[in-house]
């Protein structure tokens, strides 16, 4: 390369890092509180725009001077709406606030920035060391992370390329552009790094194989179609933070020698197609994409393609035939769309959270990849964990650390004092695993060895509750419903699985049914075509290996244990926990089948009742008196006055 030409990015860079830098000081220099909102999505639905404009009008309302900054989500979903408050002047650090409602925003206001009291009960902790304010970093959820991709989610607005700029980003891009190719995808090579869509192939051999193609008009796509029930990592970097994805996109095009990229986003994601639709703007204004990226001869253009939200279109030739128009269906290979792709091109598919990964490595080196995760999975993993965990949300950690770490140490644990019963990692067609499997470490090979697999990183926890038959039955419901119909096995297969433990569910269970789903789920993933088919079985087969007791329980006690099949449970009034006079379930009632006895306490008409669950919600925690049990015949009989009876008629 022409020294003249190789040093041109860096000169047109520093213009545009200067200016970024510029506003970046003049931010920080302004003494004016600055309060930091999250609006992503799950700050969104949690009342985040309500809190801005609380925060807006009391700042109006008290002629206090603030400035408010929106950013993503920071990953701590429990504590949606979060607030950090920067205000030097006050002698604090800033501060973390968690739960900030529009009253608590006003509240804030009026004490902290008026009065200068931080209203430390409010606080979650500071996000620097701090003597007066215990720091948020000695927080297990925050000291045992490791944020790689997810490092400025919630810090940067994401609607601004010069915040990213400002705190390193495009400058992997411009070293890049000073490089050779082959470079590129050695560095990647030797990073070890993985495919953070599930399949985990290594990203730097996808690279390579699209690069010695021998068709040169190359295609690399975004593949940001998330479909996992509980899943919204892809959503969250999109929204949070879209210029490091589209700077690991266009990395991957210069190294591939592509021009043209996509970002494959399904429609139901609105706030993503918006962030990321701007962000492609603003990128291609400072000359980032476009025509002669940077003054070289690299050009690259990307444009937004929303998806219909059918989840086999996760599976990169199902993808491919979305864009083309055609029924999103998985197709034979080989050919490897690497080198037959969209539009029969060689084609480069990556996860977000893969393209998110190349600008650290870039910057850093792959030996500082290297160091982070375990040998034959470098790196780190982000997963959204939920369920019944106390503090659910997104999590960004090492990989090789234990299951038991993330769910407990990490996360806080199960709620209400229940006991880990399982968690499913891997979406809705990976594994459910119980305690014994706690000490897992969390990487591509160790969970496929236990049954499950690591998937795009949706974790579902589970307590003492769940019933492991209804769990396995719900996963399937769902990919069943999205199977594309194309194989026999998927199409025919994991209905009858389904209608199988349908009738388990509902204690219509037959000796032979559980022999029947063993020989089923193998059929299906050995004569299934795609991912999907292959994999849909993992929730039977594993619940099945570790949980038979409960399909025993189903099938010859028609009981279940964890009281959760409504076909099978009955729901009945502890006598000696009722309170006299409290007619909270009865209200509740849709069907009248709550009654009053002589002595004032209540008891369930078993032939009415629906089993909505709707008592044991309206029964004050004081009391606890409504119980399940199954199976239902063993619901305590009380007999129901005769007022009673002919008030319900």
């Amino acid at each position: 390369m022409n020294p003249d030409i190789k040093e041109k990015p860096n000169q047109i860079f520093s213009g545009i890092l200067e200016e970024a830098q510029r506003r970046k000081n003049e931010f920080e220099a302004d003494s004016a509180p600055k309060i930091h909102i999250g609006v992503a999505t799950c700050g969104i639905a949690s009342g985040a725009l309500e809190t801005k404009k609380a925060f807006e009008e009391a700042l109006d309302e008290q002629n206090i001077k603030a400035r408010i900054h929106t950013v993503g989500c920071i990953g701590h979903c429990y504590a949606e709406p979060v607030v950090v408050i920067d205000y030097q002047e006050s002698g604090f650090p800033p501060i973390f606030y968690p739960e900030v409602t529009p009253g608590k925003a006003k509240m804030l206001v009026k004490f902290f920035l008026k009065e200068g009291d931080p209203r430390l009960e409010h606080v979650l902790g500071a996000t620097q060391e701090n003597e007066m304010i215990p720091s948020v970093m000695e927080f297990s959820r925050f000291n045992q992370e490791k944020r790689v991709v997810m490092e400025k989610c919630g810090h940067i607005d994401p609607e601004d390329i010069y915040d990213y700029i400002a705190d390193g980003g495009y400058t992997a891009l411009e070293k890049v552009l000073r490089r050779d190719p082959v470079e590129i995808i050695t560095e990647i090579q030797e990073s070890g790094l993985r495919g953070r869509g599930g399949a985990g192939f290594p990203t730097g051999k996808k690279w390579d194989l699209a690069r010695n193609a021998k068709d040169k008009d190359k295609i690399i796509i975004c593949n940001a179609d998330e479909g996992d029930p509980g899943a919204y990592m892809d959503r969250t970097l999109l929204e949070s933070n879209p210029h490091q994805v589209l700077e690991g996109l266009v990395i991957c095009a210069y190294a591939v020698g592509a021009e043209k990229a996509l970002v494959y986003v399904r429609s139901e994601y609105p706030l993503a197609v918006k962030i990321v639709t701007k962000a492609i703007l603003q990128a291609k204004e400072l000359g980032l994409l476009g025509k002669e990226i940077l003054g070289t001869s690299f050009n690259m253009d990307i444009e937004v393609f929303q998806g219909s939200g059918a989840f086999v279109c996760g599976e990169e030739t199902a993808l491919i035939q979305s864009i083309e128009g055609y029924r999103g269906m998985p197709q034979n290979r080989p050919p490897y769309p690497v080198h037959k792709g969209l539009w029969g091109k060689p084609t480069v598919i990556n996860n977000v959270k893969t393209l998110a990964s190349i600008p650290p490595i870039i910057k850093k080196g792959a030996a500082w990849y290297r160091e982070i995760g375990t040998e034959n999975s470098p790196g780190t993993a982000i997963f959204s964990i939920v369920g019944n965990v106390t503090h659910p949300g997104l999590v960004e950690i090492p990989m090789g650390v234990s299951l038991k770490t993330l769910i407990f140490d990490i996360c806080g644990g199960i709620p209400n004092k229940k006991k880990f019963k399982a968690v499913q990692i891997g979406g809705p067609s990976g594994g459910c695993l119980p305690a014994e499997f706690l000490d897992t470490p969390i990487d591509f090979d160790s969970l496929t060895e236990a049954g499950a697999m690591m998937g795009s990183g949706g974790m579902v926890v589970m307590d003492e509750d769940n019933c492991m038959v209804d769990v396995a039955r719900y996963f399937l419901d769902f990919t069943q419903k999205e199977s594309c119909g194309k194989c026999t096995f998927c199409r025919i297969g994991t209905k009858h699985l389904l209608n199988i433990l349908d009738r388990i569910t509902i204690g219509e269970g037959k000796p032979d049914d559980l022999n029947m789903l063993q020989t089923l789920s193998e059929d299906i993933k050995s004569g299934s075509l795609c991912g999907l088919g292959k994999t849909a079985p993992n929730p039977v087969l594993t619940s099945l290996r570790y949980f038979l007791d409960e399909y025993e329980a189903h099938v010859n006690e028609k009981r279940c244990p964890g009281m959760t099949c409504r076909k099978l449970t009955a729901f009945y009034i502890d006598l000696e926990k009722c309170a006299r006079g409290c007619d909270a379930c009865v209200g509740c009632c849709p069907v009248d089948a709550v009654f009053t006895t002589s002595n004032r306490k209540k008891g369930i008409d078993q032939i009415l009742c629906v089993k909505c669950g709707e008592c044991m919600v309206a029964c004050p925690p004081d009391y606890d008196a409504v119980m399940t049990v199954s199976p239902p015949e063993l619901a305590p009989v009380i007999e129901r006055p005769k007022e009673a009876v002919e008030k319900s008629k």
